[in-house]
């Protein structure tokens, strides 16, 4: 048996990876590094498999991964979303927790990507991020452009690629933020226009042949893993792969592997093996080591897996405290209160509960804009005087739904704001976890510079608020510059929001001061998308805010 012991002070922990005879393959065997003995008592008699399928289909690219290959991962049983999300945020509109960041490194066609989507598969997590290294090659000037179209063009060289980039991307990947990935054409050897929007997930699998050459990038990284393929075989996955998906013919590829490929992999990549905590030895068919693998990141999830009682933390976090100074709340008049009776009623029929939202939304839309920041302006009258009146101090409004409920909104502010852009965000909370998740996002190009108004139908304990708040902050929109609007709030809601964001301005019709162990508003409006909508509800949905109207 030939051993090669690698230490990851990161996880304190040694891998040993044995290159067996047996068709098992690499078996990498994880045993306390405060041990006295190198001994194979840590070798379990049977180890469980985990549903790893025994072959995906190959990639087909001529772009980069985060262009052509869609979100998600579908298989025999599952979905799984491989552009992230926001992760759950606390009462203090922070992270619970960093992502988990795996980097697969290894040559050129080493099945990097096919151990990446096993490693998905197996993981059983509903979300992931997939960052492939081939979107961080550098912007060629005209020169290098006509060296890449000889084949005369180093792209495995560290040079080739934009590392200070990628390390700012990964660190944000991390962290849980949103960021920008560029687009690569292998075809032109060009980036395009058009960047791609990924989010943080609890799990980010960054896959590239330096993946371990920069020393920030490892610092970055919770799990090294090599990808060891022999050379025959990723020389003949490279001529199918360039010839069929890439136009190229056989003999530029070769020049190229012989000038380029195999000398940047023993000057450049072989030498990051001793840097690896894992060895795996035939890439995507070593069942053995990636099952390990798979076993070691859930035991490193579970110590970070967040509870449950993190929306009842939210319900105790601020009872007994004075309702916050960012909130507005529409004066009761007879008339208010008259309308708020009639959507109230479980006995009021769709067509009366339609009507009279309609009439409340259009109030409270009047309302919120009477708190956007106005300026002076002088007009001239027809009569030849001159009028001092108001505008906008600002470039415009961008209105922004939480669906489903809160699309209901947007034709009274439509009818209100000539002109006005749309957005669309839809949050859904996972039965499993109690997180928000982040299913769908849609916001008009340069969000950043308007005043946004956030609207939903209720708000109940704040999650799917808070996420949305978060997704707008991640997207460059100032704080002061939200405005989050709802026909109905529990005092739990708005002191969550007011608490994570305090220049968040918070406005409603009402606001109720009881929410049960179901987090439904008491005494509440019922379920606002199922009775505006006349869909049936199950018995044990949220109100709309909890992202459960589907």
């Amino acid at each position: 048996l030939a051993f090669t012991v690698h230490q990851n002070k990161q996880v304190d922990m040694q891998f040993l990876c044995l290159d067996l005879p047996s068709s098992d393959g690499c078996f990498p065997i994880f045993k306390s590094s405060g041990s006295e003995h190198d001994s194979l008592d840590g070798l379990p008699e049977h180890v469980p498999r985990c549903p790893l399928t025994p072959s995906l289909s190959p990639r087909k690219r001529t772009t980069s991964q985060s262009k052509t290959e869609p979100p998600l991962l579908r298989t025999s049983k599952r979905t799984i979303y491989t552009a992230g999300r926001p992760p759950w945020y606390n009462v203090t509109g922070t992270t619970f927790k960093e992502a988990f960041v795996i980097g697969l490194c290894g040559g050129s066609a080493s099945g990097k990507t096919t151990v990446a989507n096993k490693i998905i598969e197996a993981l059983d997590v509903p979300w992931v991020v997939l960052l492939s290294m081939d979107s961080f090659y550098k912007v060629l000037n005209k020169e290098e452009q006509e060296l890449a179209a000889k084949n005369e063009y180093n792209f495995d060289h560290p040079d080739a690629f934009d590392f200070e980039l990628l390390v700012t991307v990964l660190r944000k990947l991390k962290k849980g933020k949103s960021v920008k990935v560029p687009v690569y054409d292998f075809t032109s050897h060009s980036r395009r226009k058009e960047w791609k929007t990924v989010y943080g997930a609890n799990v980010v699998i960054f896959e590239g042949i330096l993946a371990f050459a920069n020393k920030e990038l490892l610092k970055l990284l919770d799990m090294k893993v090599f990808v060891d393929t022999d050379s025959d075989i990723r020389l003949i996955r490279r001529l199918k792969r360039d010839i069929s998906q890439r136009g190229r013919d056989i003999s530029g590829i070769i020049k190229q592997y012989n000038k380029f490929v195999k000398p940047a992999f023993e000057q450049y990549i072989e030498p990051t093996v001793q840097v690896a905590d894992i060895v795996v030895p035939r890439g995507g068919e070593n069942f053995v080591a990636l099952d390990l693998i798979v076993q070691h990141v859930h035991s490193q999830l579970e110590k970070v897996t967040i509870a449950q009682s993190s929306l009842s933390a939210l319900a105790s976090a601020h009872q007994g405290q004075p309702l916050p100074k960012t909130l507005s709340v529409m004066e009761s008049t007879p008339q208010v209160r008259g309308m708020h009776t009639i959507i109230r009623n479980k006995e009021t029929n769709r067509d009366e509960f339609i009507f009279y939202s309609k009439r409340l939304m259009r109030l409270l839309i009047e309302h919120a804009l009477s708190f956007l920041p106005l300026k002076p302006v002088s007009v001239e009258t027809p009569q030849g005087s001159v009028y001092e009146g108001k505008r906008l101090s600002g470039k415009r409004i961008t209105g922004v739904s939480i669906l489903r409920a809160g699309e209901t909104m947007e034709q009274a502010l439509m009818a209100v704001c000539k002109d006005i852009r749309l957005g669309k965000i839809l949050i859904q909370t996972n039965h499993d976890t109690g997180e928000p998740e982040l299913h769908y996002l849609r916001l008009p190009k340069d969000i950043s510079e308007d005043y946004v108004i956030l609207m939903d139908s209720t708000v109940s304990t704040g999650a799917a608020a808070l996420m949305a708040v978060r997704v707008l902050l991640d997207h460059d929109v100032a704080e002061d510059k939200i405005f989050l609007l709802s026909l109905l709030m529990a005092e739990m809601g708005v002191h969550s929001v007011a608490y994570a964001f305090p220049k968040v301005r918070i406005i409603t019709t009402a606001v109720d001061k009881e929410v049960n162990d179901q987090f439904h508003i008491i005494p509440g409006i019922g379920n606002f998308g199922d009775r505006y909508f006349g869909t049936d509800a199950p018995s044990d949905l949220c109100e709309s805010d909890e992202g459960m109207d589907f």
